[in-house]
């Protein structure tokens, strides 16, 4: 299984998130998912936003990686201005 997750110092905008929630609605073969951070194990958090886009396999993902679906997730991303991570993880 591959995960795209993606890591927000700051909560994004209830508003304008719903219209990026959207445009990751319209990737291929990708399950959607996000929420806030509540705490970690020992207090306040230091991130405050996850999301992620999770894919059966590499292959799935290797498949839409340089669609233009994608591509307008993570512009649109940018233009929020939440500064973020984004990190690929193979799951066992």
């Amino acid at each position: 299984m591959i995960r795209v997750m993606v890591l927000y110092s700051e909560q994004p905008d209830a508003d304008r998130y719903a219209k990026h929630v959207e445009l990751c609605g319209r990737v291929a073969g990708a399950r959607f998912r996000h929420g806030r951070v509540l705490r970690t194990l020992h207090g306040e958090p230091e991130l405050r936003y996850y999301a992620e886009f999770e894919f059966p396999d590499l292959a799935a993902f290797q498949a839409v990686a340089d669609s233009p679906e994608l591509r307008a997730t993570g512009a649109d991303a940018a233009e929020m201005g939440v500064p973020h991570s984004v990190y690929l993880v193979d799951l066992d």
